[in-house]
């Protein structure tokens, strides 16, 4: 699959984006991963991303998308990180139903669920997002971020890979009726980042919760708005809902328990980061002084936690000065 020698082969350069944050690390070289929709609903399904940092040799599957299967046709949360997995996405939805894929619903504007985008809008699928995203994709920073991608994810993002705006900006939350189904559509951002959109599907008794909820790991905060983030997290939980479908991580059934320690997570941050900046504590002597045990067994502790307590650190300042 690679022209490189079998021991470059062996470490293959990868990142993992978030708004302005890039985080460059190795990872072993392994076999594509399987995508296997699994079934969350009546009609919903989802498949699922790995717990790893994007490289060439999981395509950029590191992230969740899942579809519902509407009476009029088929409807997309999220469009994978590359082009390559849509394409399979796409094929894996042909395999359960024939009908057309009408829209896709992003959750936000980050790479790993974005990069895919085009391919749904070459069949002639609606994308729908809210509007704030429109000022990262105008952004130098997102078309870095893709001219860094087509040399770290070659060849699944490559020259051919573009940046797709919505055909439909939402200012706020709503209710959308789509292919005979109704979706509830719920401002979250700014949180995660400011255009996050939670998507409940009523008659599945299903929310795709976008990255607001990491299941089973540790997220990426980046420049994010933990504050709005843990408030948001407790407007989830008032949904009915019987499946939690998140960003990234298998989906919950207990969404109150798995949403409980994201929460738990950005307070511990906020906390101890926030001390630490209001006492003019330098970060890394806060950072060493911190008792991370609680959250160092989570996969991706060791690629995230100090990056995520360095950005709250920063915020934490900021707001002790009066800034949001």
């Amino acid at each position: 699959m690679f022209s490189t020698p079998t021991t470059l082969r062996h470490w293959l350069v990868c990142t993992f984006a978030l708004g302005l944050a890039a985080l460059g690390l190795c990872a072993s070289a392994q076999t594509t991963p399987d995508m296997q929709p699994q079934k969350v609903g009546l009609n919903t399904w989802y498949v699922q991303g790995l717990a790893a940092l994007g490289s060439p040799a999981n395509q950029n599957f590191i992230s969740n998308a899942g579809f519902v299967v509407a009476p009029q046709g088929v409807v997309v949360i999220d469009a994978l990180g590359s082009p390559a997995l849509a394409r399979r996405l796409v094929q894996k939805i042909g395999e359960i139903t024939p009908k057309p894929i009408t829209h896709v619903l992003v959750t936000h504007y980050h790479a790993d669920h974005i990069y895919g985008l085009q391919v749904f809008k070459e069949l002639g699928a609606q994308i729908v997002a809210q509007q704030d995203a429109r000022t990262y994709l105008n952004s130098d920073t997102a078309a870095q971020r893709l001219v860094a991608s087509r040399s770290e994810l070659a060849p699944w993002v490559d020259d051919n890979t573009r940046l797709v705006p919505a055909d439909r900006w939402l200012t706020d939350s709503t209710t959308l009726e789509l292919a005979g189904t109704r979706f509830v559509v719920e401002r979250v951002g700014p949180s995660h980042t400011p255009e996050d959109l939670a998507i409940h599907v009523p008659s599945e008794r299903v929310l795709f919760a976008g990255d607001l909820m990491f299941a089973g790991r540790l997220p990426f905060v980046g420049q994010a708005d933990s504050n709005q983030w843990i408030n948001s997290l407790d407007r989830l939980l008032r949904f009915d809902v019987a499946v939690v479908v998140p960003g990234h991580g298998a989906a919950s059934t207990e969404p109150r328990q798995d949403m409980v320690v994201m929460r738990d997570y950005l307070t511990y941050l906020r906390s101890t980061m926030g001390k630490a900046a209001k006492e003019l504590v330098p970060f890394e002597e806060a950072y060493n002084a911190t008792d991370w045990s609680r959250f160092e067994p989570m996969p991706m502790f060791r690629f995230a936690n100090r990056m995520n307590a360095y950005n709250t650190y920063l915020l934490m300042e900021k707001e002790s000065l009066g800034g949001r």
